[in-house]
């Protein structure tokens, strides 16, 4: 736990709770060690889309479709979600679950990699909701930001590693220490782009929020540049 598990389960008691069939889903992956978002980060998107109201949203890492449901069910009314999958029997679970909810007009599940289906994505998405193969995050990020636009949100989930992220490498084992490098370098990227604003927080196994942000905002904090931002 990255914060004390005491803490966690006493603010995860405060939830509302989701849908019977979001609970059914949920239990269904819980019971078959399928990873779903965490009480606390489906706390988070919620919030998050109460504030932001995105009528599009992207999704990398299906899995078997409950955070696109969930986002789905308590975002705006309007709102289309694309996600992406790549594993064909989490993809058939997900298909079969947007189809008993009711939700295969308001989700797009597209079948492949994301490093090349990505490619070919045209945004702007005014959110997008990270949550794939951690090793994978930093190479995704050049396309996903050509995917935002000023004031679009990345959420990027499972950011922290169960707090493995602050360790030396040589005090994760040899197996993990690839992942490890590779999201120590997605948190500094997310951090030192000019053209974001990243706020990195303990919630669930670590979220990253960052926002895209405006030309105008970059210029005046980049006078010393002799290059336009945009």
């Amino acid at each position: 736990m990255i914060i004390d598990e005491r803490l966690t389960s006493y603010i995860d008691s405060l939830d509302r709770g989701n849908t019977p069939f979001l609970d059914e889903i949920e239990k269904y992956a819980l019971a078959r060690q399928i990873p779903v978002v965490r009480k606390s980060m489906q706390s988070l998107l919620k919030f998050l889309l109460a504030v932001g109201n995105p009528e599009s949203i992207l999704e990398i890492g299906t899995a078997i479709g409950f955070s696109a449901l969930l986002m789905s069910e308590y975002g705006p009314e309007n709102s289309h979600i694309t996600t992406i999958e790549k594993d064909g029997n989490r993809i058939a679970l997900a298909r079969e679950n947007f189809r008993r909810a009711g939700k295969e007009e308001k989700i797009t599940l597209l079948e492949g990699d994301a490093a090349e289906i990505l490619q070919n994505l045209e945004g702007p998405y005014p959110m997008v909701f990270m949550d794939a193969a951690k090793g994978q995050y930093i190479h995704f990020l050049p396309d996903i930001l050509r995917l935002m636009s000023p004031g679009s949100l990345l959420v990027s989930d499972n950011v922290l590693q169960d707090g493995d992220v602050i360790q030396s490498r040589f005090a994760v084992t040899r197996r993990n220490r690839t992942i490890h490098a590779r999201m120590r370098e997605y948190l500094y990227e997310l951090k030192h782009r000019p053209e974001l604003e990243t706020v990195v927080l303990p919630v669930g196994d670590g979220v990253a929020l960052s926002v895209m942000r405006s030309c105008s905002d970059l210029r005046d904090n980049e006078r010393q540049s002799e290059e336009p931002c945009c």
